[in-house]
């Protein structure tokens, strides 16, 4: 008999900062519930309350944030039976993780952080110090992101677009440490569903708590109404042909209608339907598939000790697997009994003279790779490209064939100096010198 095979696991988080929203929902909450119902699938769910510390100093507000959005997960129809559903800082590995991969992330790849990068241009641009009220914990955020992933090995991490930056971060923290250390990490993906990766709010922008855009995912028919007549449209009258694109209004509804419900409002859009009309078709088709929800939402909401046992089960189910693991990182990096036996360094005495590629995204949406000597030197850097497997293909040709590859992939590269050394590097990196 062949031996089961190992469960893909999904890992996704929310942050206790705010009252779950459509955007949440439709973007991390509905993927994810479904993702934990098909066979062969582990998936872990977790409130995300340390990174809530980040930007909200109101403790009761995390604290209500906490409850909101368990219960929105579970009226969701996630079942805790069968997930593990746990609060973040109920594991205190997660943290002792978070300083591991601290000790192996470049400053420069958080240098490249888009919330870091925001905060400093947006200081720029006043004329103040650029890192002028930029935490160290706002700094540090990806790094703790990344301990959420990778304490649970998860190979999959439903995220919104905007959140793919971090994902690719967390693949190089578990590349350095295993680099460093042997195998320990599976290096994560991320899953995203295109058409409602970012769900845009009531002003068109990104549906989003800094922006007050939000539709409050348990809001009442009455509430749920009134905010969807504020959805933002243009100055086109009844009968005058309407854009999809860049409508807000599409976009939610598409979100949530099937295929043949989206065709008809497009239909309707180019007929020129007027938009109350098209406020309504949306009220009815978000309240079709959120309504069922809204009771056992409101019976969690007053009852939280029953939250607050399940989160507890759920943390039991995640120190399970995170003790354990732990230990072996711990004993890892060398953090050991006085007793074990002699510290065994071929690992490291075999990398330390190896060159090494690294793969990135910038802001520009583009993906780009480069090929560093052992002391860090840049050796060869790459254009942007369009995904990241053309990156990946791209490295792979040049450990395998060196020099034929460096010539076909001339158009992918930037102009370098030193071939020979570009070519005594690559020749280091092909599989049966390695």
């Amino acid at each position: 008999m062949s031996p089961t095979p190992s469960p893909v696991r999904f890992l996704t988080g929310i942050t206790t900062s705010g009252t779950p929203h459509l955007g949440n929902y439709v973007g991390s909450i509905r993927p994810s519930v479904r993702a934990s119902q098909t066979d062969g699938v582990q998936s872990f769910y977790f409130l995300a309350d340390y990174h809530a510390l980040i930007k909200i100093d109101e403790p009761a507000r995390i604290q209500r944030s906490t409850l909101e959005i368990a219960a929105s997960w579970l009226a969701a129809g996630l079942d805790p039976e069968r997930v593990v559903f746990y609060r973040q800082s109920d594991v205190p590995e997660i943290p002792e993780l978070t300083w591991f991969l601290t000790c192996v992330t470049g400053k420069g790849v958080l240098n490249r952080a888009h919330a870091y990068k925001a905060s400093v241009d947006k200081n720029t641009a006043a004329g103040v110090d650029a890192d002028s009220d930029v935490t160290a914990g706002l700094f540090m955020y990806p790094v703790l992101m990344g301990a959420d992933i990778l304490m649970f090995n998860a190979h999959h991490v439903p995220v919104g677009r905007d959140q793919i930056q971090h994902i690719e971060m967390a693949r190089d923290m578990a590349n350095s440490f295993n680099y460093r250390y042997g195998q320990h990490f599976v290096a994560p993906e991320a899953v995203i569903e295109e058409s409602v990766a970012t769900l845009p709010g009531l002003d068109g922008r990104k549906m989003s708590k800094s922006y007050d855009n939000t539709i409050p995912l348990f809001s009442s028919r009455e509430q749920l109404k009134k905010l969807i007549a504020g959805v933002k449209t243009d100055s086109r009258a009844p009968g005058e042909p309407k854009d999809t694109e860049g409508s807000a209004l599409f976009q939610i509804y598409q979100a949530f209608a099937s295929a043949e419900e989206t065709e008809a409002l497009r239909t309707a859009y180019a007929h020129g339907i007027a938009w109350g009309d098209a406020k309504q078709l949306l009220l009815e088709r978000i309240d079709q598939e959120i309504a069922p929800m809204r009771a056992r939402y409101q019976h969690l909401m007053e009852n939280p000790a029953e939250v607050e046992a399940l989160l507890l089960t759920g943390a039991q189910k995640a120190r399970a697997i995170a003790t354990p693991f732990m230990a072996q990182l711990r004993h890892a990096v060398g953090l050991r009994s006085l007793t074990s036996g002699a510290v065994q360094a071929p690992v490291k005495a075999a990398k330390s003279a190896l060159p090494s590629f690294k793969q990135y995204r910038e802001k520009d949406g583009k993906f780009y790779f480069k090929l560093a000597d052992a002391k860090g030197a840049l050796l060869l850097q790459s254009l942007g490209l369009e995904s990241p497997q053309t990156a990946g293909k791209s490295i792979g040709l040049l450990q395998k064939d060196g020099a034929c590859a460096l010539d076909a992939l001339a158009d992918q590269l930037e102009p370098f100096a030193d071939r020979d050394a570009v070519l005594a590097a690559l020749d280091t990196l092909r599989p049966e010198a390695t």
